[in-house]
């Protein structure tokens, strides 16, 4: 079999506060932007990687959810406890110290036991965003 990953996807529940950290802070390209039905998706990725990106997408927009349900969602959401992605980069103190000042932090690049070296942040929507120190 030969599969890779595509996208993976990430709410948001504000487009220009999404742009704003992941075009600006992060340097993602924008791949798609779009908006329909009073809803918008913004897809995204690192530039040196054209197959795979992540889609932002508004919560309210998946099927079948109950309204108990996306009250749920937004209510996790705003706790920072929805959503969460796994990065990396060469350089993740000169990474931390570009988004520290545009996104909350949850962590400050640590040596874990486990053997990585990571920070944490959280994204507009309060996506945890985990960036790893590729070795």
């Amino acid at each position: 079999m030969d599969i890779t990953i595509h996208s993976s996807m990430l709410p948001h529940d504000d487009p220009a506060a999404s742009l704003a950290f992941y075009r600006d802070a992060l340097g993602f390209e924008v791949r798609n932007d779009v908006e329909y039905g009073g809803m918008h998706w913004i897809t995204v990725g690192p530039a040196n990687q054209p197959g795979t990106s992540i889609v932002l997408y508004p919560p309210e927009a998946a099927p079948g959810l109950t309204e108990v349900e996306r009250q749920t969602i937004a209510e996790m959401m705003a706790k920072g406890t929805y959503a969460s992605i796994n990065l990396a980069t060469d350089d993740l103190d000169g990474t931390f110290e570009r988004l520290q000042a545009s996104a909350e932090v949850v962590q400050e690049p640590t040596e874990q036991p486990y053997g990585l070296r990571d920070c944490a942040v959280r994204d507009p929507a309060g996506n945890l965003i985990r960036i790893q120190q590729m070795r």
